[in-house]
Order: structure tokens, then sequence, then C-alpha cells
């Protein structure tokens, strides 16, 4: 899979230091500073729904503001290079000869030009720099976050005139046909269509979202990175969605009201189980169950209910352990760490697991408590250096002002 660019401090990510490290880097920029062009794109988390997205369910991400930015003057050449700001690499490819993917970061930038193309948006050439502080192969959508910047940098207006949720497909058509990794909307959606302050509930079939509250007067969301990271090719994930969609195909050929996992209810699971293996049948269950636990927890948060958010989402965990098998057993220390922790209301595994990330919400007052048992327990336990990061839900990608 390809890399992609390393994480930096979130001050780098600030315009004046942007513009500065682009005209370090680039004569165009240099010569016209005020040609230079700034768009960002956050990574994402999610409360919970995993795995459903490409089974036509729901789930429930927020935008986060630790994101990727791209600085940028636009060119009349149909070349497009960028600098990683954190290595200095440089790379590029030419609008009308794409070419193949490479195995480097530039696959994303690439990808999505190419799926630009192939939906009629018009781009043109850049010189830019690139800036992310989101930690790669962490479950946080650094790669979507990747890809919707790129898209607003490379269309000729800003975002091409296209919808967020079209943007967002766009995006998805290039991480699954270009970059080769198989997955569903949410990631591309998260980083489109985020709404500051808030969670968005996705119906990943009829792709009718809306905004969910967060009780963030009182608490806040803390991300705890493993530090193992992940990769979707390399790991279990094409794999995981094959089965879905075989235990699927099997029920439909007995019932033809069953198309996706998304038509499959918590009664007829008793007829799939004779109808698949073991793996496809825990795997099902874990899909069925998972969009439930979706709905149940938005209809908690409207409650105030904290305390059945912090049920479901432990149900939601350790139905991943048990019958998706993605949870590893730093993950499982993070939360067992988490959830003996006063303050914390909730904890799990979020993104497609193999390492990466927990999702906690916690006290406002406890963060620090938090903070400092994870950092007590979890080196001793593992031989890993966690990374904690409490973050704000924030709007989806466009152009920086400022």
């Amino acid at each position: 899979m390809a890399a992609r660019p390393q994480a930096v401090e979130p001050g780098d990510l600030a315009p004046a230091a942007m513009r500065a490290a682009l005209v370090a880097v680039e004569p165009r920029a240099a010569a016209d500073p005020a040609a230079i062009w700034i768009v960002r794109a956050p990574g994402r988390v999610n409360l919970i729904g995993e795995h459903t997205d490409y089974n036509l369910g729901f789930v429930l991400p927020a935008a986060i503001d630790l994101e990727v930015r791209i600085a940028f003057v636009p060119t009349d050449d149909r070349r497009v290079e960028l600098v990683s700001g954190a290595t200095g690499e440089r790379a590029g490819f030419d609008l009308d000869a794409i070419g193949p993917r490479r195995g480097t970061w530039i696959d994303y930038v690439a990808g999505t030009a190419w799926a630009l193309a192939e939906a009629g948006v018009a781009m043109r050439g850049l010189r830019g720099i690139i800036v992310s502080s989101l930690p790669t192969a962490s479950g946080l959508s650094s790669s979507a976050a990747l890809e919707l910047a790129s898209a607003w940098a490379l269309a000729d207006a800003p975002g091409g005139d296209v919808a967020p949720l079209a943007l967002a497909r766009i995006c998805q058509r290039a991480e699954n046909a270009y970059v080769g990794v198989n997955c569903g909307l949410m990631d591309q959606f998260a980083s489109a269509c985020g709404v500051a302050g808030d969670a968005v509930l996705l119906d990943c079939r009829s792709l009718e979202f809306r905004p969910i509250a967060l009780p963030l007067a009182t608490h806040t969301l803390v991300v705890i990175h493993t530090g193992s990271t992940r990769s979707l090719t390399t790991s279990q994930y094409n794999v995981r969605r094959a089965q879905c969609e075989a235990a699927a195909t099997a029920l439909g050929a007995r019932d033809p009201s069953v198309r996706s996992l998304r038509d499959v209810t918590p009664a007829m699971l008793p007829r799939m189980r004779d109808l698949v293996g073991d793996e496809e049948f825990r795997r099902s269950r874990h899909v069925v169950m998972e969009s439930g636990r979706v709905i149940e927890t938005i209809d908690a948060l409207a409650a105030g209910d904290l305390a059945a958010v912090g049920r479901l989402w432990a149900a939601s965990h350790a139905s991943l352990r048990d019958d998706f098998e993605v949870v590893s057993p730093e993950l499982d220390a993070l939360v067992e760490i988490a959830t003996a922790v006063p303050g914390v209301a909730a904890a799990r595994m979020t993104g497609a697991g193999f390492g990466g990330c927990t999702i906690n919400l916690v006290e406002r007052g406890a963060v620090d408590t938090l903070r400092a048992a994870v950092a007590a327990e979890y080196p001793a336990r593992t031989g890993l250096a966690p990374r904690v990061y409490a973050v704000d839900a924030v709007a989806g990608a466009g152009v920086v002002t400022g």
C-alpha cells in the first residue's frame, strides 16, 4: 500500500508557516506570494459503526482537527508537483499522463486526479507543499484526508464546484480503483461533510445524513494511538469485505429481499448460520448488530444517557474482537486502561482495526487522569509508546483563509 506523508506538529499547519514553507521550496511561490492558496481536509474518528459502511449500514463519524493541508500555486501547465513538508521528498505527475500507481504517497493525489478526470471535473497544474498533523496508518483516515485536500487543490474551481458528498464519492473511487483499497464511503464522507461540533450519521445505502449533537459542554473526544500502525491492503480488510459479501449472497439466494447485510435482521441470523461457514457467520453477526448499535447510540446521546453509550461502545469493541477479529492486544489494553479511569464514559477501538487507535468519550476534567493512566500502564504492558490526542469535531474540507 502507498505510504502517506508523515505527520508534523499541528503548528506547522498554520497558514503563515505553510506559506513560508512553500516559498522556501517553490520559486513560483516566492515570485508571487499573493498567488498562494491553502486547502485543508480533516481526518475522522468513527464513534461507532465499524465495517458497516461497505455493507450499506449506518456509521457515526466525526471530522477532527487533525488534518492534511496543501499550500500551492496554480499553474497553466498540466504538471502537478508536491513536496512533503515532513521529509522534503518531491513527487509529481502529468495530468494528461497520470500513469499507474507508484507505491508512494503521491498515489493518493494521482488517484484523485484520475477520478476527477473520470468524473469530468476540470483541473490545472500546481506546485505545492503538503503537510499533515494526522498520524499515518492509525485508523484516522489520513488517506481520505489527503484525497479530499488533493481534490480541492487540483480542481479549476475550489473543490471543483462539486457538492461535498459527490466529491467524497469521487475520492472513494480513487482509493478503490487506483490505490487498491476496497473501502466504503465513510472516510471520504466524514472528511468532506463534517460538521463543526457534531458527529454525522450516514445511511450508507440511501446516502442521507444528518448531524448528531455530542455532549461537548461536559465531555470531549480523546483519540489514543496504540503506537502500532496498520495497513489495509496488507491486512485482512479486503478479506473481511469479501466474507461479508459472500454471506449476503448466500442468504440472498434463499431470500431475494437480501441484497447486502444491511437487509439482514437479527432474527434472520439463525438462517444464515446454516448457509455459510463459521467465519462468515460471525462477520455477518457483527455487521448486523453493529448497525443497530449505531442507532441505539444516537438515541442514548439524545437522551443524555452516557452509561448506555458506554455499554454500546463496549459491545461494539467486544464484537470487533470476537466476531470480526480485528482487535489487536494493544487496542484491548488501551480500552481496558481507559474504562478503569473515573470520568471515561465510553471507550472502544475505532477504524478498521489491525492496530491504530481507540476513541474515548471523556469528562473534560478527567482527560489528564486518562493521559497519566495510559502513560503509566500501557508501555509496561505492550512495550509501545502511545500518543493521546484530545480532538474537536470540525467542518469538512475547504479553503483555508487567513
